[in-house]
């Protein structure tokens, strides 16, 4: 389309356009131009003077057959998506362009409204239009309208009495974390400290220490006595006299008895254990 446009401006007869553009051609399209000169004169055709044939020649070397297919598949499933409505008919027009596509305007105008996203095809469809341009239009004023909702949506989302930039200020300011205090200071607070006069000992029953630290301690021994007696010789009475003909000092004492059982015997052993408490 460029060399096209610069043949009309300066404007360049039939017989010069070919020799001006194959002019302009260097590396492959300067290898590939010779060969099809040499070819063309082996087989004895006639070389190429018109600008129409020349440009039919590059397009069966550049341009596969299968371009006008591919081009029409394209156009068939275009859909606007993310496009603006502007972009969106720009690549209409251009593919149309170069498949070749002449059609009626309402045939065009179906194909534009198919692609357009829902939300605004179903608003310009109750709008009055005349013509393809007119539609245009109207989907271009229908987006700025649903423009300017989502902005003023986005806006009302934020307090109005805090500003956005105060409030990314603060956000990006790090917090300072809030100091423990231990909780032994809250005890000590509510409980004031008791004076040692307030202790009173369980033991002793004192004051001014605890049953731990009491100073008359006591310290117990156990000393064990063992006796022999029989049934049938020894009666009840001397065991009795004799146990406690043995006490080894004077003083409060408790006594503890065991009696061990030797079945093999008939004599029984007999174990006292006496108890004194000893005051420092």
């Amino acid at each position: 389309m460029k060399v096209e446009q610069l043949f009309a401006c300066h404007r360049v007869s039939e017989e010069r356009k070919v020799p001006l553009a194959t002019l302009s051609f260097q590396g492959d399209a300067m290898y590939w131009w010779t060969t099809l000169e040499r070819d063309r004169r082996l087989h004895k055709d006639p070389p190429i003077e018109y600008w129409n044939d020349l440009r039919g020649a590059l397009r069966r070397r550049h341009i596969p057959s299968y371009y006008n297919k591919e081009l029409m598949d394209k156009l068939q499933r275009l859909q606007q998506k993310t496009m603006s409505v502007e972009e969106y008919k720009q690549k209409i027009e251009l593919y149309m362009m170069r498949a070749s596509i002449r059609e009626s305007e309402p045939i065009t105008i179906t194909r534009f409204l198919s692609g357009l996203n829902l939300e605004i095809r179903d608003r310009v469809e109750l709008l009055p239009y005349q013509d393809l341009n007119d539609l245009i239009q109207l989907c271009i004023k229908v987006e700025q309208q649903n423009l300017r909702k989502t902005s003023s949506r986005r806006e009302s989302s934020y307090p109005k009495s805090y500003p956005k930039r105060e409030y990314m200020r603060e956000e990006s300011v790090p917090k300072e974390k809030p100091r423990e205090t231990p909780k032994s200071v809250g005890k000590d607070v509510l409980t004031p400290p008791t004076c040692s006069r307030d202790v009173k000992c369980f033991k002793c029953y004192g004051r001014g220490h605890v049953q731990a630290q009491c100073p008359k301690q006591r310290t117990m021994f156990l000393r064990g006595v063992d006796e022999y007696s029989s049934h049938d010789d020894e009666p009840s009475g001397k065991e009795e006299g004799n146990s406690e003909g043995a006490y080894p000092c004077e003083g409060e004492l408790m006594m503890i008895r065991r009696t061990l059982n030797n079945q093999s015997s008939v004599r029984h052993k007999k174990r006292t254990f006496f108890i004194q408490d000893a005051k420092f």
